[in-house]
């Protein structure tokens, strides 16, 4: 499998989905539809549910009630969800490299290495440095590498554009326009403008 190319197409459907936290409900009777090769924008304010919908789709979290499925996805093949949450997660002692390499054994390997990964996502000149020493803007770079080192076919990812520049932010379209041209599938919770080309968009309610 090459850069670009996702393990298998898989298609997302809910029906009268409803999730939250405790015992508050923040997203209720939510019935989509998300094909490969296409994008969801989750928007709406801070607390209407867009982290803890993407919880939920990415199985961290139960469902209230409702139905989920991933239809085309085989559980025997391996891990087939990508979800990147607003924190980086990044080890401050471990150089770049080290945390993208760590980051691919834990989720698994593809065809890109991870030099090559830094590369694609501008960030080879750091490669050796610490990546505490990373501004936040190039952390949220080295989670898009991540992305690309361990291939999946679906992304869910919160805030992806946080603290990108303009380039950045350029990157990181390009990046999921490739990914939905290969069959990949992205839900995505933004406040920002992402310039993809036919994703849909739903705004969750009012702020809970």
């Amino acid at each position: 499998m090459t850069q670009g190319q996702v393990q298998h197409r898989i298609n997302l459907k809910t029906q009268a989905l409803a999730c939250g936290r405790g015992d508050a409900v923040l997203v209720a009777d939510l019935s989509l539809e998300v094909a490969a090769g296409s994008a969801l924008l989750l928007r709406g304010p801070n607390g209407a549910g867009k982290s803890t919908l993407l919880l939920t789709l990415a199985g961290l979290l139960r469902p209230i009630s409702g139905t989920l499925v991933f239809e085309g996805a085989d559980p025997e093949a391996g891990p087939f969800i990508h979800h990147c949450g607003h924190k980086n997660a990044v080890r401050p002692r471990l150089t770049v490299l080290e945390t993208l390499r760590f980051w691919a054994d834990l989720n698994g390997s593809g065809p890109l290495p991870p030099a090559a990964a830094l590369e694609r996502v501008g960030l080879a000149r750091t490669a050796r440095v610490d990546a505490g020493y990373l501004s936040a803007g190039q952390q949220r770079r080295l989670v898009l590498a991540r992305l690309l080192v361990s291939p999946r076919p679906v992304w869910l990812l919160d805030e992806p554009s946080a603290a990108l520049d303009a380039a950045g932010r350029e990157l990181m379209a390009a990046l999921l326009v490739d990914h939905l041209e290969s069959g990949g599938l992205a839900v995505i919770a933004t406040h920002d403008d992402i310039a993809l080309p036919g994703a849909a968009t739903l705004t969750l309610g009012a702020e809970a």
